[in-house]
């Protein structure tokens, strides 16, 4: 398979020619049978169970592992795979959002909200409503996730100064504010979802709390709120940016998302459930994330990878995100009919 140069240049103008979006997205429906269709849309409620427990499972070992090897090593260590897997709670209520979690509705919103959620203060209906607007917008004016990559390619400083916020943790308190503010607000407005959110933030957390203190260690939760507030927002920064920033061809649904080849490593602490698979998730958003590298072997084997949009590695994608000369800011590719906007990190 010949990927994509993480060199290609953006091209000025977002808007996609729909005609030519709707080509593709045939030409590339067409290669496969309606069987195969059908399997890779066939949602298993195990495997949907078994991706929500081993992310929990890789939490409560990495508080384990601190819990009985308390030293900086082991802290970093936790710290960078509970906010990996917090931004895989993140991805299991994405993929509630499609209700490609479990068949049943009430129980994938159910685990998508009170296993998933919640417990990182975020609110799988909300979620939804945004999202599926991404999807139906994207690379348009109307995108609401356009302005996560409208800073990139940008200068190596920048990026740098960038990670340094989140690390510090100083995008998490941002984050952390707007969400006490709109949930405080939610509550006093008599808002229903808004109130059943905040009571779901509550418990949540305060069962992890419990859960430690059980255990005979309630210092603990100290480090789930400190990945919450440092290395998620990492990682959700690095996610976002392989996703959609510096593509070549808006217009072109193989060309305006990423698919990031990830190694054992970055799966474990950037790209966490499949979420990496960005390219295939587009093209076909109800096709469950276990099911995503099958969807990209069967595109490859029919060459319709060869010119799309598929990097290896996180470090080529974060190597083209800061490849901008310093003082040459004025080359980033204007991004035409959106208005300026501060971007949430």
């Amino acid at each position: 398979m010949s990927a994509v140069s993480p060199d290609s240049p953006t091209a000025a103008n977002p808007e996609p020619d729909l005609a030519a979006s709707a080509e593709t997205n045939a030409a590339w429906h067409e290669r496969f049978t309606r069987e195969e269709m059908r399997e890779l849309l066939a949602v298993s409620d195990l495997r949907g169970a078994l991706s929500v427990a081993v992310n929990w499972a890789l939490i409560a070992g990495a508080l384990t592992l601190v819990a009985t090897r308390p030293n900086p090593l082991t802290v970093v260590l936790a710290l960078f795979v509970i906010g990996a897997r917090q931004l895989g709670c993140a991805v299991m209520m994405h993929e509630a959002s499609h209700r490609t979690l479990f068949r049943s509705k009430a129980l994938n919103d159910w685990v998508g909200n009170w296993l998933c959620a919640y417990p990182i203060w975020t609110d799988l209906h909300s979620y939804r409503d945004y999202h599926l607007r991404h999807h139906a917008k994207n690379w348009t004016a109307e995108d609401p996730d356009l302005v996560l990559v409208e800073p990139f390619p940008t200068t190596r400083a920048s990026l740098k100064r960038k990670m340094w916020r989140d690390l510090s943790g100083q995008t998490g308190r941002k984050f952390a504010t707007g969400s006490w503010k709109r949930s405080v607000g939610s509550w006093r407005k008599g808002n229903v979802r808004g109130r059943r959110a905040f009571f779901g933030f509550l418990v949540t957390n305060a069962l992890i709390l419990a859960a430690v203190s059980a255990a005979g260690a309630p210092w603990l939760y100290a480090l789930w709120a400190v990945a919450w507030l440092c290395t998620y927002p990492f990682v959700t920064r690095i996610r976002s940016i392989a996703e959609h920033a510096m593509v070549p061809d808006p217009a072109d649904p193989l060309r305006n998302t990423r698919t990031t080849l990830a190694r054992w490593w970055e799966r474990l602490l950037l790209a966490p459930n499949r979420v990496n698979y960005h390219l295939e998730h587009h093209l076909l958003m109800t096709v469950p994330h276990y099911r995503l590298p099958r969807m990209h072997a069967l595109l490859r084997e029919r060459g319709l990878l060869d010119e799309a949009l598929v990097t290896q590695g996180y470090r080529a994608v974060l190597s083209r995100a800061s490849s901008l000369a310093p003082g040459r800011e004025d080359l980033i590719p204007p991004i035409t009919g959106i208005p300026p906007r501060i971007p949430p990190f």
